[in-house]
């Protein structure tokens, strides 16, 4: 957990809840070099999730479903956000970076006009637990020179509610306490919520940003009644004149704290051309992309 313990503010009570839309249960598969994972945001929900372009959850302390990890790979047109619940990865890229992600920690990724990188497990056994979120880029960042940073579990703004729950903010923000990471044009909200049975979280949203809830602990339950179990995701419906959700831990998972990433942002409602790690606004440029890749000058 962090050591950061900024001050919450009071936040005006939500009049104008959001309901759950629909529930997602994601897809299992492997990428990399063979790892396991559940892509829970696919390709066909990128135009409703607009501007997040994909969610993978990985988990396990199997060390055959992770160890082979990501060989390098390239990237161009979006951001990358790997936050690790359990764990130790190793990045390298072709700008030179290089950085250890550990328990709790976040790497944040802009690729831009082009990265190759690895992401390399530096454990042989354990569990490795995490997620990684694809953030669109508006088409006159796409081809910004790439960044990234590495973000340790302390540097993460932590607090709790009054009724007991624990809101990391990894980006945006929460109550008055501002994330680890803020994007001017996305304008993402990504935490990370820990919350004892029965405990309840209310949260101010934008009407026009799109938003998901994926638990990977426990349950959660809506006002109106959803209850979104573990290893779901529920997209958040655009009510008109809503002002944020409300959410609350089930009463029967005692024996586990609820646990779950709540993810929003504002759409870029721009054409999403993609083919595997390139997404741009047009098929010329990701013809582009991939020429420059096989040149050696993507990056």
């Amino acid at each position: 957990m962090s050591s950061s313990k900024p001050q919450a503010s009071v936040q005006a009570p939500v009049r104008t809840p959001r309901a759950v839309e629909r529930l997602v249960a994601g897809q299992a598969t492997s990428d990399g070099a063979g790892v396991k994972l559940t892509r829970v945001l696919t390709q066909d929900l990128q135009r409703r999730l607009d501007p997040f372009l994909m969610l993978d959850a990985f988990g396990s302390d199997k060390a055959d479903d992770y160890i082979a990890g990501f060989p390098s790979h390239p990237h161009r047109g979006f951001e990358t956000v790997t936050y690790m619940l359990e764990g130790r990865m190793r990045h390298r890229d072709s700008a030179g970076n290089e950085g250890l992600l550990g328990n709790g920690g976040v790497q944040w990724m802009t690729a831009g006009r082009g990265v190759i990188h690895s992401e390399l497990p530096e454990q042989e056994e354990g569990r490795m637990e995490g997620f990684q979120l694809w953030l669109n880029l508006p088409s006159h960042d796409k081809m910004r020179p790439p960044w990234y940073r590495d973000i340790p579990s302390g540097e993460i703004p932590e607090f709790q509610t009054e009724a007991g729950v624990t809101v990391r903010v990894i980006a945006g923000h929460s109550h008055g306490v501002a994330g680890a990471v803020q994007r001017e044009h996305t304008e993402p909200l990504y935490l990370d919520l820990h919350l004892p049975a029965g405990a309840r979280l209310e949260q101010a949203l934008p009407e026009g940003h799109n938003a998901f809830v994926y638990v990977y602990r426990g349950a959660l339950e809506f006002p109106s009644g959803c209850r979104v179990p573990a290893q779901r995701m529920a997209i958040l419906a655009n009510t008109p004149g809503s002002d944020g959700l409300v959410l609350q831990a089930a009463a029967d998972t005692v024996e586990t704290a609820t646990r779950a990433i709540l993810i929003a942002g504002r759409p870029l409602r721009e054409p999403i051309a993609q083919h595997g790690p390139f997404v741009m606004n047009t098929h010329e440029e990701l013809v582009q992309a991939v020429r420059d890749y096989q040149a050696g000058v993507l990056a």
